[in-house]
């Protein structure tokens, strides 16, 4: 895909006809002052970096959990990568780059401890009261459960940054609803962000601005790239298994063609920093493309168009599919990461059960005194807030306290 470099905006200082604006901006559910020295969506991308939710990351399992070692990924580390690439694409297409990374720098504050696996086990234990979506658990944080600002509960975003994060993977409603859908036999919309949207309609239905959508394509490059890399380092992936991915057979062919003889170290380094501008590139490219094709006059063209604008070309579709194949059976699923998954379901549904029989045993819960007292529904709800804001380090160690054998997840 060929990319019109007279197109991009590279310190040009310019906002595309397309992008959302700040000083134009739909608002906030409770109206504030504007600041004299920021945009709206710099306001936004600092609240979202100032809470206790984003300090959480940092002990959050992204694959591996975190005794296996320093230097893998984890939630923190995976979001701050997500919202570089994100920052750097809506640079490159001139749309707002303070809202595309807040929507990045926020879009995993509804995770689980023990990454995807806490959040199916939570899922499992919540299914009588509604389930457990991250997603929906994300809008919860910012909207209700983040206590700091005396005005309000959450963090006041404005309509557009919410609407990034609950929509960056697509409409939730209507024909083109993606993942959460409620219809073509799909799961119903989470409740918590139906109960929110009847205070400040998010417009279901529609595609997210195109800032929202980099930062959605920007997850999949940074997690494509470094779950490859972590993969590596555990050695559950060598490099012959990434021979299976043409894709990264040629990257790597080209490496050791300039580099005979490279340290493996740098090795890897040099074939993700080439898979990831691959990527980024190609998603430039097949945006203007689309652009093109579009030719939107405001961000409201962008969410009416029907389909994603952000996106990668059918060649690179068929190469993420095949990189997240490849982890899939390489890591997610081997023998040893699916022991860990299963002690750390157990934790996970051995805090939940403890929880909803003794609420008094969440002791730093704002709503403790109350929660007793509760229908189970409620009640449940208030525990999933407490668990999900757990670090996988604080998880492991109040299990500890509250059962005389805790799993061990090295």
């Amino acid at each position: 895909m060929t990319i019109d470099t007279r197109a991009l905006g590279f310190g040009s200082g310019d906002r595309a006809v397309f992008a959302c604006d700040p000083w134009t901006s739909r608002g906030r559910l409770f109206p504030s002052d504007n600041s004299l020295t920021r945009s709206e969506f710099q306001r936004d991308r600092d609240r979202i970096v100032h809470t206790t939710a984003f300090r959480r990351l940092k002990h959050k399992t992204q694959v591996f959990i975190s005794p296996d070692g320093d230097h893998y990924r984890t939630r923190l580390t995976h979001t701050i990568e997500v919202a570089q690439i994100a920052r750097a694409l809506a640079r490159a297409l001139k749309l707002d780059e303070d809202l595309a990374e807040g929507v990045a720098l926020v879009h995993d504050f509804g995770h689980t401890p023990f990454g995807h696996t806490g959040e199916d086990a939570l899922h499992e234990v919540m299914l009588p009261y509604g389930g457990f979506d991250h997603n929906a658990q994300s809008l919860r944080v910012v909207t209700k459960l983040e206590r700091r600002y005396a005005d309000f509960d959450g963090l006041n975003l404005t309509w557009e940054s919410l609407e990034g994060l609950v929509k960056h993977n697509g409409p939730l409603l209507g024909p083109s609803a993606h993942g959460s859908g409620g219809h073509g036999g799909e799961k119903p919309v989470p409740q918590p962000i139906l109960d929110y949207c009847a205070l400040h309609d998010l417009e279901l239905a529609s595609f997210a601005s195109l800032e929202a959508q980099v930062a959605a394509i920007s997850d999949d490059i940074a997690y494509n790239t470094h779950d490859i890399d972590d993969g590596l380092r555990s050695g559950l992936l060598t490099f012959e298994m990434l021979e299976e991915v043409p894709f990264l057979a040629g990257l790597m062919r080209d490496v050791r063609d300039r580099y005979p003889g490279l340290e493996a170290s740098r090795f890897v380094h040099e074939i993700m920093r080439r898979q990831i501008t691959r990527m980024v590139e190609d998603v430039i490219g097949v945006t203007q493309a689309n652009l093109s094709v579009l030719k939107p006059e405001s961000a409201a063209d962008i969410r009416a168009a029907g389909r994603v604008t952000a996106t990668f070309s059918p060649e690179m579709a068929d190469t993420d599919k095949a990189i997240k194949k490849l982890l899939f059976s390489r890591i997610y699923r081997h023998p040893e990461i699916m022991r860990i998954r299963a002690g750390a379901s157990q934790i996970v549904a051995d805090l939940f059960g403890a929880y909803m029989s003794d609420p008094s045993l969440m002791r730093s819960h704002y709503w403790v005194h109350h929660i007793a007292g509760l229908e189970d529904a409620a009640r449940a709800r208030h525990v999933a807030d407490y668990l999900a804001g757990m670090t996988d380090t604080y998880a492991i160690r109040v299990h500890g306290e509250l059962f005389d054998q805790t799993p061990d997840l090295r």
